[in-house]
């Protein structure tokens, strides 16, 4: 499905029925991220996957400034409305991530729980971010001036993903095609606009999000887990699930463990076995 959201076309997927479980992709991603996990979650769980902005199927504007976070996460209440979504269940991935933190913090009254897998509030220091808008603006240069698959070739050999070489050659063949599916102005501005320099800091937030919140990540991304267990310090109602034999794509990586996390947070309302 196709919504057009303050003038730019959004691409939706919706599968089965239940507790609505809004699914946010990473950087380079898109719906089709989340489909090895519809035909289970969908059993009991309604999942609406969309592509962000500059990304897949979804508009990818000429303009930066329509990419910054929170202009995306506001789209994402509008689709909510147009959707008759009172309130969901919220999963981000990496960038996804930050989208879904930057929402829950905007916009609380839409998320019953909240899922992050390998993502941050953002950089504490303004020197931080200065640094790292400088290194996003670097990589979008190269995209707009090499192509898509250029950098597909250079992103998917960083140490960040290095994990990934232990999976199976056809499952990395389907993540890199769905890198290449990408236009070069949606990568770079997305880049620009909603890069992790580019977003507010949320650390000074955490303390504000009273709804449930799941933070996963996989044991062997030292520099993500890290930062999980000091979010889950500031959290009120967090808990931090470290996912042996994963790196930063745990999803990927750890596909049924990941899987079953999610559908058991999310059917027990924020809890998990044990608790």
């Amino acid at each position: 499905m196709k919504f057009v959201v303050r003038g730019q076309t959004y691409y939706v997927e919706m599968y089965g029925n239940g507790q609505p479980l809004l699914l946010l992709h990473g950087f380079t991603g898109s719906c089709q991220t989340w489909h090895p996990f519809i035909s289970t979650w969908s059993q009991h769980i309604q999942c609406i996957a969309i592509d962000i902005l500059g990304h897949g199927r979804t508009d990818a504007p000429s303009a930066v400034q329509r990419y910054d976070i929170e202009t995306v996460a506001k789209d994402i209440a509008m689709l909510f409305d147009r959707l008759g979504i009172k309130k969901a269940h919220v999963l981000g991935y990496s960038m996804g991530g930050r989208l879904a933190l930057t929402f829950a913090i905007r916009y609380p009254q839409y998320v019953q729980t909240l899922i992050l897998e390998s993502s941050s509030p953002g950089l504490k220091t303004e020197e931080e971010r200065i640094k790292r808008c400088e290194e996003d603006e670097r990589l979008a240069q190269f995209i707009e001036q090499h192509g898509v698959a250029s950098f597909v070739d250079r992103w998917e050999n960083i140490p960040l993903f290095s994990s990934l070489q232990r999976l199976p050659k056809s499952v990395q063949q389907r993540l890199r095609e769905e890198r290449l599916q990408h236009t070069a102005i949606g990568l770079a501005n997305s880049l620009r606009g909603m890069g992790t320099g580019a977003q507010p800091s949320w650390w000074g937030a955490l303390h504000q999000l009273h709804m449930p919140t799941l933070l996963i990540c996989g044991e062997d991304d030292e520099k993500f887990c890290r930062i999980a267990s000091e979010m889950v310090q500031l959290l009120p109602n967090g808990t931090l699930i470290a996912v042996p034999q994963a790196g930063h794509v745990v999803h990927m990586e750890q596909r049924e463990r990941f899987g079953t996390l999610v559908q058991q947070f999310v059917l027990r309302g924020g809890l998990l076995h044990g608790d």
